[in-house]
């Protein structure tokens, strides 16, 4: 009987124990572990070089991922990379899937109005037209009548949708193509099925240095500005990210990890004030 109490008593403990652990390792914002450190959970496009993609190892790379490795790294936390689906990432950021959304992530009106927390923009971006060498088109005025594609849910879309600044370019186009990725779109490109792909200028010039056979006209449609897309009530969060990163301007560390990426330097807005 003795020996029965102690099984059931040392059972008990067990559970105890593990009711413990399991209670002390996520706090209300579902991140920090036990021991107090925290896993910061970034939502990146899985396929946007030279900003975020998945490398040779099948670990996500790329210079916002670099940055936000080395900013958890002055801040003590764990980083976890997430790949969202691109046209709801909102939608998976106010689930909680991830703390923000940082890949190539376009400042919006839209996004300060609905609450969202913003962090100073990082990166000056254009949108271009990429076609294949050889092409008729020449200019936004030549895109009358073809097929053009363009992501889901980038400010590409945005802009080209009704109230849109390029609302009035996109009804000449006979036909506007949404993709899920930059990279489908670039298929659809190469394979003949559209006649050009409407895109952010660091992403076009990155697929066409590894793939020939395309051309990236000299016209430019618009400017925009990259930061980082925090729930609303985060400001705490997206301060301590902000902080780390000055700090790491400060030392030379976001020049040194910039200095792998030279097709973006010069649009730097930490580099270049």
């Amino acid at each position: 009987m003795k020996k029965m109490t102690k099984v059931i008593s040392l059972a008990l403990a067990l559970v105890m124990c593990l009711a413990l652990c399991a209670c002390g390792s996520k706090t209300d914002d579902g991140n920090t572990a036990a021991d107090g450190k925290r896993t910061f959970i970034m939502g990146v496009d899985p396929e946007y070089p030279p900003f975020s993609y998945l490398g040779d190892d099948g670990k996500y790379t790329g210079f916002d991922v670099e940055i936000a490795q080395a900013a958890c790294d002055l801040l003590g936390w764990d980083l976890q990379v997430f790949g969202v689906n691109w046209d709801q990432k909102l939608v998976q950021l106010d689930a909680k899937e991830c703390d923000c959304v940082w890949s190539g992530m376009t400042i919006l009106d839209s996004m300060k109005d609905a609450g969202y927390v913003l962090s100073k923009p990082y990166y000056d971006n254009t949108q271009v037209i990429m076609v294949k060498e050889g092409s008729d088109i020449k200019s936004s005025a030549d895109l009358a009548g073809k097929n053009v594609a363009v992501q889901l849910g980038t400010s590409g879309e945005s802009l080209l949708s009704e109230g849109g600044d390029l609302e009035s370019l996109a009804k000449t186009f006979g036909k506007l193509t949404t993709c899920d990725s930059f990279l489908k779109c670039f298929t659809e490109l190469g394979g003949g099925a559209v006649d050009a792909v409407i895109v952010d200028k660091p992403v076009a010039t990155s697929y066409a240095q590894e793939n020939a056979g395309f051309t990236i006209l000299d016209e430019e449609l618009g400017a925009e500005q990259y930061g980082i897309a925090f729930r609303s009530g985060d400001q705490e969060l997206c301060d301590a990210i902000e902080g780390a990163v000055q700090q790491m301007v400060d030392n030379g560390t976001y020049a040194k990890i910039a200095a792998k990426y030279p097709d973006i330097v010069n649009n730097l807005t930490y580099l270049n004030k």
